[in-house]
């Protein structure tokens, strides 16, 4: 059975929400998944990752996630780790989504696969950051890695 480690950086809560709600669309598929919302690297084992995080501030990743980052930064080969980023937030700032797109770049610097481009969500649109989400969801599915076990 397929398995998806979900990574979750939220300041305010949305992220968080999104996560739950693509968790279930996924057991919904009878693929497991594991919400991590204080994630540590130690933790995380499964090699398929789904990073959704918020924006904070002027560009910084949120406080729940800088301390899994700041782990990530320390290794120096993650090159059996697939992955996908979701990225919610505001075109109203410069910094729209910088956290989702530096998640992306240090992940691949370190030699993961990114197996799509980041999923970027706007919460000033009209859809619901979640039904954006779900309605992405299937395309990251058909890209999984076949699984091992």
């Amino acid at each position: 059975m397929q398995h998806i480690e979900i990574i979750v950086g939220s300041q305010m809560g949305s992220a968080e929400y999104v996560a739950e709600q693509l968790k279930e669309a996924l057991k919904d598929q009878d693929i497991i998944a594991a919400v991590h919302e204080q994630p540590m690297l130690n933790d995380i084992v499964h090699p398929i990752w789904l990073v959704v995080t918020s924006t904070y501030g002027a560009g910084d990743y949120p406080d729940n996630l800088l301390s899994f980052i700041s782990e990530l930064d320390q290794q120096d080969n993650l090159d059996h780790i697939h992955f996908a980023v979701v990225g919610i937030g505001d075109t109203s700032y410069d910094t729209f989504n910088f956290a989702a797109k530096n998640c992306s770049q240090l992940l691949v610097s370190k030699g993961a696969t990114q197996l799509l481009a980041n999923l970027e969500i706007d919460v000033l649109d009209d859809v619901l950051p979640e039904d954006t989400a779900l309605e992405w969801l299937p395309q990251l599915v058909e890209k999984l890695p076949q699984s091992r076990e």
